[in-house]
């Protein structure tokens, strides 16, 4: 694995019970792949059929990133986590915006799993490590597609130069676009072990199958 993935001393006190796994690996972006959409579409259906906004929040993996929320000091409802969005968007009868494969096949991981997964370019990250720990007051952070974010209580990855990453939204800098070749995904725990190879081998067989995948890492850390 390129980078080396530690968690703070506040988030072990905040989350005891965080585990997380990063997947790295080469790959190739397009702007659409309808075998993949169609994999989207089938879940959707799944979802409409068998879920409601409530149950939503009781999914282990959702329920605990909400839990982490609290613990860390911000409030899950007003600053949803990206996996618990992504259902209630679909259950309002919303579809998924369509970015590209890269960032398309991680939602996708994301809405099966209930985890919430940060997607990176990996060449975008500034030096070879990354810390999880807790936003600060007025720390600048720029999620994509949201602007000027308030990290304050949440839980964020950061490297040498800031936040790149928080189970809510990545950072504008660190993003995949069409020009990525090199993918960091980070599946966020907040539920412990259980599942969390599932869902990085879930993220490395849809690599293969829809972005050309090759030299892929799994790595796990706590």
């Amino acid at each position: 694995m390129r980078f080396q993935i530690t968690t703070s001393e506040e988030i072990r006190r905040a989350c005891p019970g965080y585990r997380g796994a990063a997947v790295y690996a080469t790959v190739s972006n397009t702007p659409y792949c309808e075998a993949l959409w169609q994999e989207i579409d089938d879940f959707t259906r799944e979802l409409r059929a068998g879920e409601t906004a409530d149950s939503i929040k009781h999914q282990p993996a959702i329920a605990a990133t909400r839990e982490a929320y609290r613990s860390c000091g911000k409030d899950p409802s007003r600053y949803r986590p990206s996996a618990e969005a992504l259902r209630r968007r679909l259950l309002r009868g919303m579809e998924l915006y369509r970015i590209d494969t890269l960032v398309d096949l991680i939602n996708l991981v994301s809405l099966r799993t209930g985890y919430s997964i940060g997607g990176f370019d990996a060449d975008k990250i500034d030096g070879d490590a990354l810390c999880l720990g807790i936003g600060r007051a007025e720390e600048p952070f720029e999620g994509i597609g949201r602007g000027v974010l308030n990290i304050e209580g949440l839980p964020v990855f950061r490297d040498r130069t800031g936040g790149i990453g928080t189970p809510t939204s990545d950072n504008e800098r660190t993003k995949m676009d069409l020009e990525t070749c090199h993918i960091l995904a980070i599946i966020n725990g907040y539920s412990g072990r259980d599942g969390l190879t599932e869902a990085a081998e879930m993220t490395v067989q849809l690599l293969k199958r829809y972005a050309t995948a090759c030299d892929a890492e799994i790595c796990y850390f706590e």
